[in-house]
Protein backbone atom coordinates (compact mmCIF):
# COMPACT_ATOMS: atom_id res chain seq x y z
CA UNK A 1 0.00 0.00 0.00
CA UNK A 2 2.72 2.49 0.95
CA UNK A 3 4.67 1.75 -2.23
CA UNK A 4 1.54 2.41 -4.30
CA UNK A 5 0.89 5.71 -2.54
CA UNK A 6 4.47 6.85 -3.02
CA UNK A 7 4.46 5.78 -6.69
CA UNK A 8 1.27 7.80 -7.16
CA UNK A 9 2.82 10.86 -5.52
CA UNK A 10 5.85 10.55 -7.77
CA UNK A 11 3.71 10.29 -10.90
CA UNK A 12 1.73 13.34 -9.76
CA UNK A 13 4.95 15.33 -9.22
CA UNK A 14 4.31 15.66 -5.47
CA UNK A 15 7.74 14.47 -4.28
CA UNK A 16 10.64 16.85 -3.60
CA UNK A 17 13.49 14.72 -2.31
CA UNK A 18 16.09 16.36 -0.10
CA UNK A 19 18.63 15.38 2.55
CA UNK A 20 19.19 18.43 4.76
CA UNK A 21 22.67 17.33 5.85
CA UNK A 22 23.82 16.80 2.26
CA UNK A 23 22.33 20.15 1.22
CA UNK A 24 24.34 21.77 4.01
CA UNK A 25 27.54 20.26 2.57
CA UNK A 26 28.01 17.29 4.88
CA UNK A 27 29.56 14.17 3.40
CA UNK A 28 28.12 10.79 2.48
CA UNK A 29 28.71 8.73 4.49
CA UNK A 30 28.72 10.93 7.59
CA UNK A 31 30.01 10.32 11.07
CA UNK A 32 27.22 9.41 13.48
CA UNK A 33 25.70 12.48 15.11
CA UNK A 34 23.13 12.92 17.86
CA UNK A 35 21.46 15.79 19.69
CA UNK A 36 22.96 16.17 23.15
CA UNK A 37 20.79 17.43 26.01
CA UNK A 38 17.55 17.88 24.14
CA UNK A 39 15.83 17.76 20.81
CA UNK A 40 15.66 19.76 17.60
CA UNK A 41 13.52 22.43 19.23
CA UNK A 42 16.23 23.10 21.81
CA UNK A 43 18.87 23.14 19.05
CA UNK A 44 16.91 25.84 17.20
CA UNK A 45 16.62 27.78 20.45
CA UNK A 46 20.40 27.60 21.02
CA UNK A 47 19.99 25.37 24.09
CA UNK A 48 21.39 22.08 22.71
CA UNK A 49 23.94 20.91 20.15
CA UNK A 50 24.24 18.26 17.50
CA UNK A 51 27.50 16.43 18.13
CA UNK A 52 29.32 13.77 16.14
CA UNK A 53 30.43 10.64 17.94
CA UNK A 54 34.03 11.88 17.77
CA UNK A 55 33.00 15.05 19.65
CA UNK A 56 32.85 17.57 16.80
CA UNK A 57 29.93 19.98 17.11
CA UNK A 58 27.92 20.09 13.86
CA UNK A 59 24.96 22.15 15.06
CA UNK A 60 25.46 24.88 12.44
CA UNK A 61 25.43 22.31 9.62
CA UNK A 62 22.16 20.81 10.87
CA UNK A 63 20.53 24.24 11.21
CA UNK A 64 21.75 25.20 7.73
CA UNK A 65 20.32 21.98 6.27
CA UNK A 66 17.00 22.53 8.04
CA UNK A 67 16.86 26.07 6.67
CA UNK A 68 17.46 24.81 3.13
CA UNK A 69 14.68 22.23 3.54
CA UNK A 70 12.33 24.96 4.77
CA UNK A 71 13.18 27.18 1.80
CA UNK A 72 12.39 24.29 -0.56
CA UNK A 73 9.06 23.79 1.20
CA UNK A 74 8.26 27.48 0.73
CA UNK A 75 9.42 27.47 -2.90
CA UNK A 76 7.23 24.48 -3.82
CA UNK A 77 4.32 25.30 -1.45
CA UNK A 78 4.88 22.07 0.47
CA UNK A 79 2.55 21.63 3.43
CA UNK A 80 3.40 18.01 4.32
CA UNK A 81 6.81 16.42 4.77
CA UNK A 82 7.77 12.80 5.29
CA UNK A 83 11.09 12.50 7.08
CA UNK A 84 13.34 9.70 8.35
CA UNK A 85 12.51 8.71 11.92
CA UNK A 86 15.23 8.75 14.61
CA UNK A 87 17.52 11.09 12.66
CA UNK A 88 18.95 14.11 14.54
CA UNK A 89 17.72 16.11 11.55
CA UNK A 90 14.53 14.41 10.45
CA UNK A 91 13.17 12.46 13.41
CA UNK A 92 9.51 13.37 13.78
CA UNK A 93 8.76 11.66 17.09
CA UNK A 94 11.91 9.75 18.10
CA UNK A 95 15.60 10.64 18.19
CA UNK A 96 18.64 8.97 19.70
CA UNK A 97 19.40 9.95 23.29
CA UNK A 98 22.65 11.84 22.64
CA UNK A 99 24.85 9.22 24.30
CA UNK A 100 25.53 7.08 21.19
CA UNK A 101 24.05 4.16 23.10
CA UNK A 102 21.49 3.13 20.47
CA UNK A 103 18.64 4.19 22.76
CA UNK A 104 15.85 6.24 21.24
CA UNK A 105 13.79 8.78 23.15
CA UNK A 106 10.76 10.92 22.34
CA UNK A 107 11.84 14.02 20.47
CA UNK A 108 12.21 15.68 17.10
CA UNK A 109 15.16 16.41 14.87
CA UNK A 110 16.28 19.87 13.82
CA UNK A 111 14.60 19.88 10.39
CA UNK A 112 11.38 18.40 11.74
CA UNK A 113 11.27 21.08 14.45
CA UNK A 114 11.90 23.92 11.99
CA UNK A 115 9.30 22.70 9.51
CA UNK A 116 6.69 22.32 12.25
CA UNK A 117 7.46 25.81 13.55
CA UNK A 118 6.58 27.02 10.09
CA UNK A 119 3.26 25.22 9.86
CA UNK A 120 4.37 22.21 7.84
CA UNK A 121 2.91 18.88 8.92
CA UNK A 122 5.69 16.34 9.51
CA UNK A 123 5.31 12.56 9.34
CA UNK A 124 7.83 9.72 9.51
CA UNK A 125 8.37 7.11 6.81
CA UNK A 126 6.29 4.81 9.03
CA UNK A 127 3.26 7.12 8.78
CA UNK A 128 2.63 7.13 5.02
CA UNK A 129 -1.10 6.39 5.44
CA UNK A 130 -1.47 9.28 7.89
CA UNK A 131 0.42 11.58 5.53
CA UNK A 132 -1.90 10.53 2.73
CA UNK A 133 -4.94 11.37 4.88
CA UNK A 134 -3.45 14.81 5.51
CA UNK A 135 -2.89 15.29 1.78
CA UNK A 136 -6.50 14.30 1.07
CA UNK A 137 -7.72 16.75 3.71
CA UNK A 138 -5.79 19.56 2.03
CA UNK A 139 -6.37 18.64 -1.61
CA UNK A 140 -9.74 16.94 -1.41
Amino acid sequence: MNDELIAGWISEGRIVSVCPEVEAGMSIPRKPAEIVEGSGTRVLDGEADVVEKCGDIVTDDFIAGASIALELCKKFNIEIAILAESSPSCGSSLIYDGRFSGNRIPGVGVTAALLRRNGIQVFSQHEIADANKAIQAICG
